[in-house]
């Protein structure tokens, strides 16, 4: 029998390479706005290209899973996803580097959305919130690598070229020692077996389920939009940070990496409805912090930010178990993950208009509106918080 902690520990690292580079073009997005002399809001694609790849293949990910298993889908998965990162740093275009990035982002859902398919399906319901939280904490920890070592090679080892392809070894090295630690199955995973009868149509159609693709959407769409146009914000007077500054922007993810594991155990206590109530208030608050033209108020408004919506994306994917019927778990799992990146390369895109219109302000009033209407939903829709 696999022992929980190192199945949890493989599962984060899981994780950790499919976030790794996902993100690796946002600190760059002010240095490929101006080698490439394109729009913010075309530099801005290469952040959003991954996240629609991985709305698009993610239904399909449950198919494969079923078909060859969901280790097997996974480990093939990891293997691949380093190719695409490596090949991103010939591209000549900032359109051939935005197909590149969505290439890398089709190789993301069958580890993501596998992973917490499989432990919507197999993991016991008392604990769900700790393993959701485990996954969650990894993707962060790479999401915040991949920027720190973006910005970082971009300026120390000869432009943004530098950064993608020591994101793709570094990818490499972790990708192997994940599919090696992966647990084989029995013992706990054995629960996933009484899950096989097929979903139907109307299983997915559920409100409360609806509410929490939602919801997936919403959480997304305000941590890009975030971290995507501050970028701009902190570049220009009076802050004029450099891309290596902008990297190590990024270390406030540290802080959500600490805080959601123990937020796990307080979603379990507590129950989702009202966990994700609390963080995207809290949320609103630090947007309000970044208004300031102080550095470390943008900082610390930025840290409440992050810190919330990896709280917020626990909250929500513990829910989903118990909004979706256990037969329909796995395609359940597969169509959150598509929305929530949905909502990812809205977040890219979509607060253009607002940042030509009115700038950083503008943006931070949209994405607050968003979060305002998550937690509208999350109070409407899930009557009844869960717990586990």
């Amino acid at each position: 029998m696999d022992r929980p902690g190192a199945a949890l520990f493989a599962f984060g690292l899981a994780g950790f390479c499919s976030f790794l580079g996902f993100y690796a073009s946002m600190p760059l997005l002010p240095l490929l706005e101006t080698v490439f002399g394109v729009s913010k809001a075309e530099a801005a694609l290469t952040v959003s290209a991954p996240t629609i790849a991985v709305a698009l293949a993610s239904p399909l990910t449950g198919l494969l899973a079923r078909r060859f298993g969901w280790r097997r889908t996974v480990v093939a998965s990891l293997l691949v996803l380093p190719l695409p990162m490596l090949l991103a740093a010939t591209a000549p275009s900032v359109h051939a580097l935005v197909a590149w990035r969505f290439l890398q982002g089709l190789a993301v859902p069958g580890i993501y959305a596998v992973v917490m398919g499989h432990l919507s399906e197999a993991w016991p319901p008392g604990g769900l919130g700790r393993a959701m939280s485990a996954l969650v904490t990894g993707n962060v920890i790479g999401g915040f690598t991949g920027r720190l070592v973006s910005g970082v090679a971009a300026d120390h080892l000869g432009g943004w070229r530098a950064s993608f392809v020591v994101l793709a070894a570094v990818t490499v090295v972790a990708a192997l020692a994940a599919a090696r630690l992966l647990p084989r199955g029995g013992g706990l995973y054995a629960a996933g077996g009484a899950a096989r009868e097929r979903a139907r149509p109307r299983d997915l159609a559920e409100p409360r389920l609806l509410a929490t693709f939602a919801v997936g959407f919403m959480v997304l769409f305000t941590l890009v939009a975030t971290f995507t146009y501050v970028t701009f914000h902190l570049s220009a007077p009076p802050f004029a940070l450099g891309v290596s500054a902008l990297s190590y922007l990024f270390t406030v993810y540290l802080v959500g990496a600490v805080v959601t594991p123990f937020a796990g155990r307080w979603i379990d206590r507590v129950g989702s409805r009202r966990a994700i109530t609390l963080t995207l208030a809290a949320a609103v608050a630090g947007g309000a912090l970044t208004l300031a033209r102080s550095l470390p108020a943008v900082v610390a408004g930025l840290t409440v930010i992050s810190t919330a919506v990896f709280v917020s994306q626990a909250a929500s994917t513990t829910y989903l178990r118990t909004a979706a019927p256990p037969r329909a778990r796995g395609a359940a799992s597969g169509l959150y993950v598509s929305l929530y990146y949905f909502g990812g390369a809205a977040g890219g895109v979509v607060p253009a208009a607002d940042w030509h219109v009115g700038g950083w302000p503008a943006c931070v009033g949209l994405i607050a509106l968003v979060q305002v209407a998550t937690i509208a939903v999350a109070r409407i829709a899930w009557r009844s918080p869960t717990r586990g």
